[in-house]
């Protein structure tokens, strides 16, 4: 029997997204199929912090260790066959304890202008640890992988690939009646069918410049009518898009949402005319699988992870021209062959990526490398 903890600080905010999402669904895909081995889950969490929420215990063989006086890991946690941290981290003190890592992406070095000096040089150090020290590195995409041995020069032996998944109850296409209820809900937040949309943090690299352009040549040509629709969390930089947006003339036709739950989400995926993705730089791009698991036509970017993970099922676009950008959601918007087509084949597209897939695969690693202890 292996005690493997498991760093769950990603998902003890409120409104977590990428890397929280993974974390949490891995634990509770762990437990539904594994109940042989003990999971230590560790929480950073001090006494008074009201913004931070305790995780659930999914399962029997999982237990709660709450670092509340900021000890770290190996003085919560105490006896651990092998730590995995779902995210970079600064390199814990564990005394001789497998550590895997799982590595998302390298915003750090393929967008370097949206960071300090200080921050690439903390982020250089800390996977010069990840790629000297770890057991094992799981990477959520070859792009991924890719970037990480073009950086690092990691060992063969050392990587792995394990694609993401997405939680199939949260994220399907919905029937007629929960159809109306969605139209309810987008109504009571000023936006009516149809519109476009965009999921992600609001930040330089998620290209909502180009996408602001591209919205504006399809006004200016009369193409579409109604708003475009843009559901996530302001991030760093983000304050000139009000601006761009006045400049463009097209205050009233865009919608900025912020957070929202994975329900509301749902519902706007479903009724979205197009979902369009044209972001510079994704180690996974979660929200391209979530918009194909809702049934709706996706264009999405030509770099990065954004094709490999979307393959066939999407049009791919060059994220630096907001003219091709508007080209290829006016085909979508034109086109309702086309549009059914990327419909069936984002539904089965989506169908290949599952937490089912990434929990055992991901215990195969933890097996791997206790074996080898």
């Amino acid at each position: 029997m292996m005690r493997i903890a498991i760093n769950c600080r990603s998902f003890l905010n409120k409104n977590y997204t990428g890397i929280g999402r993974y974390t949490s669904q891995l634990i509770q895909t762990l437990s539904e199929i594994d109940q042989e081995n003990q999971y230590l889950l560790y929480a950073p969490k001090r006494f008074f912090s009201p913004r931070k929420k305790l995780p659930q215990l999914p399962a029997r063989n999982f237990s709660l260790k709450i670092d509340r006086f900021s000890r770290g890991v190996d003085k919560t946690v105490g006896s651990m066959d092998l730590y995995h941290s779902p995210s970079p981290e600064v390199w814990p003190r564990l005394n001789g304890t497998k550590v895997i890592v799982t590595v998302h992406d390298f915003i750090f070095k393929t967008y370097p202008q949206g960071h300090t000096a200080s921050t690439i040089a903390a982020a250089q150090d800390q996977f010069q640890d990840i790629a000297s020290k770890a057991a094992k590195i799981i990477c959520c995409s070859q792009s991924t992988l890719d970037d990480l041995n073009r950086y690092f020069k990691v060992e063969a032996k050392k990587t792995v690939l394990i694609y993401q998944g997405v939680n199939q109850k949260d994220f399907y296409p919905i029937d007629e009646k929960e159809g109306k209820l969605a139209e309810q809900m987008i109504r009571s937040k000023g936006i009516n069918c149809p519109f476009i949309l965009f999921v992600g943090t609001i930040e330089p690299r998620k290209n909502l410049r180009n996408l602001l352009v591209a919205f504006s040549l399809l006004k200016n040509k009369k193409v579409f009518t109604g708003k475009l629709v843009l559901i996530g969390m302001q991030g760093w930089m983000s304050d000139d898009l009000a601006g761009l947006v006045e400049e463009l003339g097209i205050k009233e036709e865009v919608a900025f949402t912020g957070f929202l739950s994975n329900q509301e989400l749902r519902h706007f995926y479903n009724k979205a005319m197009v979902f369009v993705f044209p972001s510079f730089y994704e180690g996974f791009g979660f929200p391209i699988v979530e918009a194909f698991s809702c049934g709706v036509p996706v264009v999405t970017s030509n770099v990065s992870s954004c094709p490999e993970i979307a393959s066939d099922a999407a049009l791919k676009v060059n994220p630096n021209s907001p003219e091709d950008i508007a080209r290829a959601v006016e085909r979508v918007l034109d086109e309702s062959s086309l549009r059914n087509e990327l419909k069936q084949k984002g539904l089965k597209r989506a169908a290949q990526f599952t937490f089912s897939n990434t929990a055992r695969q991901t215990l195969k690693v933890y097996e791997e490398v206790y074996s080898k202890i």
